[in-house]
């Protein structure tokens, strides 16, 4: 259940509303106030954070990718933090 501690609030009620509306999309959207191409991109973005808790990976590196999927850093330079970091952390 690690993974849902991971999300941002907003993010828990999006996935607490997900499961109220019994999975459905279309009524998220309608809910929001929002086009289903939009509640779309938010589902993926939560699925993506999901997957990143599920792997073998280290913290550091699940809140760099969490940058990422949120849009708050560039996927070549996560790349490049997490390679640095991994090279000082196997010195």
């Amino acid at each position: 259940m690690d993974w849902f501690f991971n999300l941002e609030s907003e993010e828990q009620e999006f996935v607490k509303q997900f499961l109220l509306a019994s999975g459905s999309l279309k009524h998220l959207a309608k809910q929001y106030g929002v086009s289903y191409p939009t509640v779309r991109v938010r589902v993926d973005k939560i699925i993506e954070k999901v997957k990143l808790t599920d792997g073998n990976k280290d913290s550091f590196e699940i809140n760099i990718m969490q940058m990422v999927i949120d849009e708050k850093l560039s996927l070549d330079i996560a790349k490049q933090i997490i390679k640095k970091y991994q090279e000082s952390t196997n010195e």
